[in-house]
């Protein structure tokens, strides 16, 4: 599997409940801190889910 670098870009200060739930659940905790994960079936899924909130770049 090849790692991605997910970086928060926009507040989740609106979002609905679930989403700020993601987000979390991504590692992410303030805008503009990135995490590096495993780009797995159930990460896509998450990114998907907040794709305008994030940024996302393969490495």
């Amino acid at each position: 599997m090849s790692t991605v670098i997910i970086t928060l870009k926009k507040s989740v200060i609106g979002s609905r409940p679930e989403q700020v739930a993601t987000v979390k659940a991504l590692g992410l905790k303030k805008t503009n801190s990135s995490v590096q994960q495993e780009l797995t079936p159930q990460i896509q899924g998450m990114i998907h889910k907040v794709r305008h909130l994030v940024e996302v770049k393969e490495q």
